[in-house]
């Protein structure tokens, strides 16, 4: 009969046994379940922690700096832009004295003289006046018409010129006719000649202004 006993009690001791290891497993489990799911919590949050400060939160507009194309100007440019006026019109035909290049001296007096040609549709009236436009006038005075050149006619104008001292090198001089100050018309008119320097000095070239 004891022995019976004794049996029982260990079997139901084993019984015991088994259910407190299994209970203690499922709880080992369920511990380390949650703790997975807290680490994965964890980790899923930070990823989106740093993704957010990855991203900035103002984005700067870039500012566009104007650009500015600057246009060279040139010495001696040149002389007026015509007076659009289909009435009056000149157009140079040739030098008639002073071809460009001439070699001359400080100080020599000279004429030069262009044969123009009035091909505009109206003839130039007295008053209209030659005048210097660019470069160096040379001492020359603004020619004024004393009479009327019809339509078609060919004219000679000159100019007396006198060449200036202490420059040396290329000289040039614009002329262009006007009938009201200011109001150009037709070809422009030039001159240019060679100045020796007698002594050898360095050549100084006279640009048109």
């Amino acid at each position: 009969m004891k022995t019976k006993i004794f049996s029982i009690l260990i079997v139901l001791l084993l019984v015991v046994l088994l259910f407190s290891f299994g209970l203690n497993q499922e709880q080992a489990e369920e511990v380390d379940v949650d703790a997975i799911r807290t680490e994965a919590v964890s980790t899923f949050a930070s990823s989106l922690t740093e993704t957010m400060v990855a991203v900035p939160t103002n984005t700067s507009t870039p500012t566009i700096e104007p650009t500015f194309t600057l246009t060279p100007t040139l010495e001696g440019a040149a002389s007026p832009t015509p007076t659009k006026n289909r009435c009056y019109n000149l157009l140079y035909l040739k030098d008639l004295t002073i071809p460009d290049g001439t070699v001359m001296k400080a100080n020599e007096v000279f004429t030069k003289t262009w044969l123009v040609q009035n091909n505009g549709d109206c003839a130039w009236a007295p008053g209209f006046t030659f005048n210097n436009v660019g470069g160096d006038p040379m001492r020359a005075a603004t020619i004024v018409l004393d009479k009327p050149i019809p339509v078609g006619l060919k004219y000679e104008i000159e100019v007396e010129m006198v060449v200036p001292a202490g420059v040396y090198g290329l000289i040039q001089s614009s002329w262009m006719m006007s009938y009201e100050p200011g109001m150009y018309f037709g070809d422009t008119l030039s001159v240019s000649i060679m100045v020796e320097d007698p002594k050898g000095t360095p050549t100084v070239t006279a640009t048109p202004q």
